[in-house]
């Protein structure tokens, strides 16, 4: 009998279509569902090394998608919100939570009737995403039963598909080709397909069919595990040396853990097979063995983390490029052309600091694009020449105008830093739907909007007779501020007492504005101070 004759090849190809289209729309559904909750998580979850295991074990376990967890880290790691040992501890706990999908698949994917359950779920899900479209947030719940029926109805379309190979092929006709192979074509499979989790979909099914053998379908697993970090490489590929050096952590503990795992593959098989007897059932057996072999390489390598973190950096070290435009051109020991180049980089600062506002509250795109960490080595350069600087002798005014114009710079640090630390809250505010969150949402960003084309109109140099209209535009902006701050309360106030909000979503609120209010504040002061003529500034 003809193999291919029993391979129903399209078959398997539209259960693998529907597989991936399934997990597709559940990691979407799940990321718009939680909102900035898991991205919280993450950031804030990984105080310790053990903490970041389980902040990344938890999240990938519930997005079903380490490759996310990891994306996500390498942007966190990107923004300089978390250090590389904290990223290599959440990437390690993204490879145990990933185990997850295989223990769903095995446990549901060949035990039940999946018709039962994958049917009603399509058609709940599919009913829902039109009756309850003005809701987003049911609508997001429909799509994950939607995904979740399409997961397993492909799961049991590439069972079929595979079904009566096991009648004419002996598995035997594979020992030859060797475990090596098997990883391979694991890892190959991931790379192109961007998942593992239908790598592991794959290999289930053939090892339920008798197409290969438990250590076949083990090393395969292995290779999948290692196919993930492509997905993580290219994220990292122009991307700046924290980025890389996080990329290649992930590389280095996936392929060590690989090996390792592959050179006592005869072992764990025994473990699995004979000692926890999963001999009898080899698909359950081949999801405790992803499991075994992900928290023992987590195992292995958690002494050695701050080690693998220092080789790293040394490796891909930081290449130290200079933000500044004006400083770094001007000898500090020429006082006065030092104090001139010092206001100048002042008001470049400024420019750049609106720069990485923008993108935050959804203005545009702005002329530079740039992360926190830019902004806190931009403001060290600042500082640093402001100490080199005043170490030589100038008269006490000209030092006084230079002490104003440092207090500009720490402000215009401080107001970005607060508006960053509060950008998970206003995404969830933004994302909220009723009319009382949307309107506060945009209150604040009619603020935000109003600051930085104001402080556009403070250029580096001021010409001369422009101060009087800039002073005029920064005082209209300050007198909209404030008016903001005030409205905002009294919307919340009327809010009470018309709508019922409860006391958190108050208090929520009213926080926010604060920090708003605040951070527009400190940048007010810095672009009154800059829009001071220059020679009135920096002379006696």
């Amino acid at each position: 009998m003809d193999l291919f004759s029993q391979f129903e090849i399209w078959t398997f190809f539209a259960g693998l279509g529907i597989f991936l289209f399934g997990m597709h729309m559940m990691e979407e559904s799940i990321r718009i569902l939680s909102g900035a909750a898991f991205k919280s998580i993450i950031r804030k979850s990984t105080g310790t090394r053990l903490k970041g295991i389980f902040s990344g074990m938890f999240s990938t376990a519930i997005l079903q998608s380490s490759s996310a967890v990891s994306l996500m880290v390498l942007a966190f790691v990107g923004a300089g919100i978390m250090n590389l040992i904290q990223a290599i501890s959440v990437m390690m706990g993204a490879k145990i939570g990933t185990t997850a999908t295989a223990w769903i698949v095995a446990v549901f994917g060949f035990k039940f009737n999946i018709e039962a359950f994958s049917l009603p779920m399509i058609g709940i899900g599919g009913l829902g995403m039109i009756a309850l479209a003005k809701s987003p947030r049911y609508v997001n719940i429909s799509k994950f039963l939607v995904a979740f029926g399409f997961l397993f109805m492909g799961l049991d379309y590439m069972k079929t598909s595979v079904d009566e190979i096991s009648n004419v092929l002996d598995p035997a006709m594979f020992e030859g080709y060797g475990i090596l192979i098997y990883a391979f074509a694991g890892l190959i499979l991931t790379a192109i397909m961007q998942s593992s989790s239908a790598t592991i979909a794959i290999v289930l099914t053939m090892l339920f069919s008798g197409v290969i053998s438990f250590s076949a379908g083990a090393a395969m697993v292995i290779g999948a595990n290692v196919g993930t970090t492509v997905t993580v490489m290219l994220g990292a590929i122009g991307g700046i040396h924290t980025k890389k050096q996080a990329a290649v952590s992930q590389l280095l503990f996936t392929t060590g853990t690989a090996v390792v795992t592959l050179l006592l593959l005869p072992a764990l098989t025994w473990v699995v097979l004979d000692l926890f007897s999963f001999d009898e059932n080899l698909v359950l057996g081949l999801a405790l063995f992803h499991t075994i072999f992900n928290v023992g390489g987590v195992m292995l390598y958690y002494p050695f983390i701050p080690q693998l973190a220092s080789r790293v950096e040394k490796w891909i070290p930081e290449k130290t490029v200079s933000l500044s435009s004006y400083i770094h051109k001007t000898d500090p020991k020429i006082a006065e052309a030092g104090a001139v180049a010092f206001r100048k980089e002042i008001s470049c600062q400024l420019q750049f600091t609106l720069d990485f506002l923008q993108p935050i509250f959804k203005l545009g795109v702005p002329s530079k694009k740039l992360n926190y960490s830019d902004l806190e080595r931009y403001h060290a350069e600042i500082f640093e020449y402001y100490s080199r600087i005043e170490a030589e002798e100038l008269d006490s005014k000209t030092f006084e105008k230079m002490d104003k114009l440092l207090r500009v710079s720490r402000s215009l640090m401080n107001s970005a830093k607060y508006l960053f630390d509060a950008k998970d809250e206003l995404s969830l505010l933004e994302s909220e739907t009723d009319e009382i969150h949307q309107k506060a949402y945009q209150t604040i960003k009619v603020r935000i909007k109003s600051l930085i084309l104001t402080g556009r109109k403070v250029e580096v140099e001021i010409t001369e007779g422009s101060e009087l209209e800039i002073q005029a535009a920064i005082n209209k902006l300050h007198e909209l501020v404030e008016t903001g701050d005030r409205e905002f309360i009294q919307m919340c106030s009327a809010a009470v007492s018309r709508h019922g909000l409860k006391k958190a979503e108050i208090t929520f609120l009213l926080m926010l504005n604060r920090v708003v209010t605040q951070s527009c504040r400190m940048m007010v002061f810095g672009m009154r101070t800059l829009s001071e003529p220059e020679g009135e500034l920096l002379q006696n």
